[in-house]
């Protein structure tokens, strides 16, 4: 290859070359210099994306071991039969029956979905089977001894939205694809706890009596709502979409700051003014919500076309919030807050979905979504592990209760979202083909050669 064109290549990647007073934008395409970013930048491929899906798959796996043991011995429980009071999940770094499980059942089902790998089909199948399997054993253990390890009670007596929806919902999925799986006593169980035991406002909205009496948590849009929608798929029945669209539409009325484009974190009814802080985490459970409630809520529903128009005009707000290395805020609000990684997980999916389903506009929204997966791929480091996240929070009532909220690798809600963006992100770039931005050049890989020019002077790229 031509040495003087080396030379210039290598002036533009590392700007350290003896004669770079001389480069000028007479002489050089300035324009097509890598960018200063501190992380990568442009366009993935899917490859790529999916070596980072694969990652986090192999870290979680190994983490949330499908097991039975007696609690006592440590011994494996491999009969359900031999189950007993001493009988627990085995413990790994996660909770096989939690709602961030559940967030990551629905994340590794649509990987595989988009991959066709799978390594992500037997991981969810497996937990759900055993979940499924061993459910009745242990309702004769608590009924007889009245007591039982918390990550199996939510399994057979929830008692909160938490316990319920977010499993719920993935299994109902697993259903649509497979109505022999042996979910269905499940979801049953789940939903009925959803439909008929929760906690309700006067007008039926979902609500909770804490920290103060009759309070709406944003986060019990997506720990109720889209169960309710997906059993109206499952069903065929039209009350459960009627009841799922109420409810996003009363959570609404409630939280979302029109003027902010944002929703708040919680809602009390005895106060007034209503504290308004906007917990990214929380903002990205209800857009998760709309979007679940979205792809099963017939076309001709009466309040589908509010929801879609909630939908479109929250994206609006994120979007304008973005942190120009594809991070969100902790506080969307407030720049000042830390870049947090479960959100920008949950709004790179939700927008990229957005996309895919024809919701929102690709020219518009594309970028936003490209840059968010950088972001949520920088988090995530060579083992695996998503960092960044917030661990899990309540509901606050002045931002330093937000802006100092601790984040760690173990902190489940980074992982499921981390999948999901990644399966939507390759969905997005086969069926989309996005141009980010107007330059000849776009920049991904970190490790591009640096005895190789990166550019012509047509403006072909190189590698």
């Amino acid at each position: 290859m031509n040495s003087k064109f080396c030379a210039l290549g290598l002036t533009l990647l590392t700007g350290l070359s003896a004669s770079a007073q001389q480069v000028n934008d007479n002489n050089t395409p300035l324009h097509l210099m890598r960018p200063a970013n501190q992380q990568r930048y442009g366009i993935p491929t899917t490859e790529q994306v999916k070596q980072t899906m694969d990652r986090v798959l192999y870290y979680i796996d190994g983490q949330t071991p499908a097991v039975l043991v007696d609690k006592k011995t440590g011994r494996e429980v491999t009969r359900m039969k031999d189950i007993d009071e001493n009988t627990q999940l085995k413990q790994g770094g996660f909770r096989l029956t939690s709602y961030e499980w559940g967030v990551t059942y629905s994340g590794v089902l649509a990987a595989y979905e988009a991959t066709g790998d799978e390594a992500y089909h037997d991981y969810v199948y497996k937990r759900h089977r055993l979940l499924a399997d061993m459910a009745p054993w242990f309702e004769k253990v608590y009924q007889k001894h009245k007591t039982i390890d918390v990550n199996v009670r939510r399994v057979i007596d929830p008692h909160a939205l938490d316990d319920a929806g977010a499993v719920a919902t993935s299994m109902i999925k697993v259903l649509l694809k497979d109505p022999t799986a042996p979910l269905r006593e499940r979801v049953d169980h789940y939903t009925d706890y959803i439909l008929n035991k929760e906690y309700r406002l006067a007008d039926g909205t979902f609500a909770r009596l804490r920290p103060q009496k009759n309070t709406v948590w944003l986060d019990d849009m997506f720990m109720g709502v889209p169960a309710v929608a997906w059993l109206g798929k499952l069903t065929g029945d039209d009350k459960y979409y009627d009841e799922a669209a109420r409810q996003v539409v009363q959570f609404a009325q409630r939280m979302w700051v029109k003027e902010d484009g944002l929703f708040r974190h919680g809602w009390v009814e005895a106060m007034q003014p209503h504290p308004a802080f906007y917990w990214g985490r929380a903002n990205g459970w209800a857009l998760l919500t709309m979007c679940e409630v979205l792809d099963v809520l017939p076309a001709s529903h009466a309040l589908r076309p509010q929801i879609l128009d909630l939908l479109q005009a929250h994206i609006q707000g994120l979007a304008r919030r973005q942190h120009h290395d594809g991070f969100w805020h902790q506080l969307l609000n407030r720049s000042d807050t830390y870049l947090e990684a479960s959100a920008t997980a949950i709004y790179t999916y939700c927008i990229a979905h957005a996309i895919n389903q024809g919701w929102v506009d690709a020219k518009a929204y594309g970028p936003v979504a490209l840059l968010g997966w950088q972001a949520v791929n920088q988090s995530v480091n060579e083992q695996g592990q998503v960092e960044n996240v917030c661990v899990g929070t309540g509901m606050g009532f002045d931002a330093a209760f937000y802006a100092y909220r601790p984040v760690h690798v173990m902190a489940a809600h980074g992982y499921g979202p981390t999948i999901w963006a990644g399966a939507e992100i390759i969905r997005l770039l086969q069926r989309q083909h996005p141009k980010m931005n107007d330059s000849a050049v776009q920049f991904y890989d970190e490790d591009v050669p640096t005895n190789e020019p990166i550019f012509n002077y047509d403006g072909k790229i190189r590698y």
